[in-house]
């Protein structure tokens, strides 16, 4: 059995380029699921494609994971056996 021949690597792009990208193709998904009349589906890929403009003009973070509550941190333990 010969091995398969190695992918070519893609060039590198940049955040802002493939959150481009992704508006791009949402965009277009938008456009298909309305065809469709897939209204709920239409509707998150709008609040996606709108998110997603959002992060290029800079109102909105690439994530919201170093924006996290302490809180949210915490491990919840048992803290033993429960009597009723």
């Amino acid at each position: 059995m010969s091995p398969k021949p190695a992918k070519p690597a893609l060039p590198p792009h940049t955040a802002e380029e493939n959150i481009a990208y992704i508006r791009q193709m949402l965009g277009e998904l938008r456009t298909v699921a309305a065809n469709e009349g897939a209204d709920m589906l239409r509707y998150l890929i709008e609040m996606a494609y709108v998110e997603a403009g959002d992060i290029q003009s800079g109102q909105r973070p690439f994530s919201i994971r170093h924006n996290r509550d302490a809180a949210t941190g915490m491990s919840l333990k048992a803290t033993g056996k429960v009597k009723f």
